[in-house]
């Protein structure tokens, strides 16, 4: 009843005064007046509703009408109305550059196609992975602008749970999985996300486990053998049942080798194995490994030791050791009877290295990137023949990487390789008081 109380009201009173203006001057006055109330009343509502449609034209740029009566209450319901409409479209034109802020951050390109493959919108990771740009290619139909046969075939089967591995089309050493999403009404989204370091992974994993099986299997071939061996001829002689035995423990121990490579390895890419630092008595240290390369050796090579710092080192002592122990057995293994190994322990441009230098086969350029990979072996069948696990120079790395150094090697095929750790000078301390240090005539002495 709110909105009726008025016009009924003027009704009702301009039906009064026709009433009075009848009884006191005839019809005609009573005709009259309704005429002119009627007049008035279309007059007025034609300027209304010109006011009204000015300012629905341009609701901006004009302000909004004012009146009395029902037409007040309309233009005031309208305005309101208007409002509203103004504070729902910029909360959603809000959400809409927020929305694509987003998506212009997203590292995967994102491209929305029409129902026809047309493109409308792409974010910058597109031109990235898929060489499209927004402003260039809008409009444009996809499948002209990537025209692989893998991807039209994926296109046109519009199979939303499928994902399509494959190379980028503008960078081949990138591998991108594609994906079709729904996407409002008849649009599509094709996401194209960067898989490449996952495919890595995955590759070393396939190598990783490719290598320990076939480090694993000629060991355990050759004991399945020879227990094979012994349990179908018991009565072997003593000598070659010993050979036997030998052989199945040497390879027994190759195994061990392995697996306790392994284990360390997975101990320094833990990161629950937090470093625990102590101060390295290297020269001391030098000494203990130049007596185990000797040992090693066993009187087959010249072993030669330089001492020319008294620098001690702050690190772990069990992995500088392996480590450092790992440069010397391999210096043992892979020179020839008769060579020269000098280990070698200075100061050179700040850092603290130490070296190891042989005077074996040396190692061709486009080895040395490689040569601290898992299980990469320059000459594999040579690598067995010496007991190496081919996972030492792995160790080695990440020991140094933990420790704020790094690997240099250099070498030269025929005549040699020098493997040297250089430690930063964060990393050097003095020797302590009180310390025993190897004073230099007896360091040349050392060798």
């Amino acid at each position: 009843m709110g909105f009726w109380w008025r016009p009924l009201g003027v009704l009702a009173s301009v039906m009064l005064v026709a009433l009075f203006l009848w009884a006191g001057w005839g019809w005609v006055a009573a005709l009259g007046f309704l005429a002119g109330i009627q007049a008035f009343v279309m007059v007025r509502r034609l300027w209304q509703e010109f006011r009204l449609a000015r300012w629905l034209e341009n609701p901006d740029e004009v302000e909004p009408p004012d009146a009395n009566g029902t037409w007040g209450d309309i233009f005031y319901r309208l305005q309101k109305l208007q409002r509203r409409q103004k504070a729902s479209r910029s909360e959603l034109t809000n959400a809409l550059e927020q929305f694509e802020h987003a998506a212009m951050a997203v590292p995967d390109g994102m491209i929305i196609l029409n129902s026809n493959d047309q493109i409308e919108w792409c974010n910058p990771a597109s031109r990235i992975y898929m060489g499209m740009d927004c402003d260039r290619d809008r409009g444009q139909f996809v499948r002209y602008l990537l025209r692989q046969a893998h991807f039209l075939e994926f296109l046109d089967a519009a199979d939303y749970s499928r994902r399509l591995v494959c190379k980028s089309p503008v960078n081949r050493e990138i591998t991108l999985s594609m994906q079709l999403v729904p996407f409002g009404e008849s649009k599509k989204l094709l996401v194209a996300r960067d898989i490449t370091d996952l495919e890595r992974v995955d590759a070393m994993r396939r190598d990783f486990i490719a290598n320990v099986s076939h480090e694993l299997r000629t060991p355990l071939t050759v004991v399945g053998g020879f227990v094979e061996t012994l349990a179908d001829a018991p009565e072997l002689p003593a000598a070659e049942s010993r050979r036997y035995f030998d052989l199945m423990l040497d390879h027994t121990r190759r195994m061990q080798r392995l697996l306790d490579d392994l284990l360390t390895l997975s101990r320094l890419e833990s990161a629950e194995h937090a470093l625990k630092d102590e101060t390295i008595n290297v020269p001391e240290l030098a000494l203990a490994l130049k007596a185990e390369a000797e040992s090693l050796s066993r009187g087959r090579h010249r072993i030669r030791l330089d001492i020319d710092s008294d620098a001690w080192l702050k690190g772990n002592l069990q992995e500088i050791r392996s480590a450092l122990g790992n440069l010397v057995s391999n210096a043992v293994r892979y020179t020839p009877e008769g060579g020269e190994i000098t280990l070698a322990w200075r100061a050179r441009n700040g850092e603290g290295v130490f070296s190891v230098t042989d005077t074996g086969e040396g190692i061709a350029a486009e080895h040395i990137p490689r040569l601290t990979e898992r299980f990469y072996r320059v000459d594999r069948s040579r690598s067995r023949e010496t007991g190496g696990t081919g996972l030492g120079l792995a160790i080695v790395k990440h020991v140094l990487t933990r420790h704020d150094a790094r690997l240099d090697i250099q070498s030269i095929p025929g005549k040699g390789s020098t493997f040297s750790a250089c430690f930063p000078t964060t990393r050097l301390q003095s020797a302590p008081e009180g310390a025993t240090v190897i004073p230099f005539p007896e360091r040349q002495a050392a060798g």
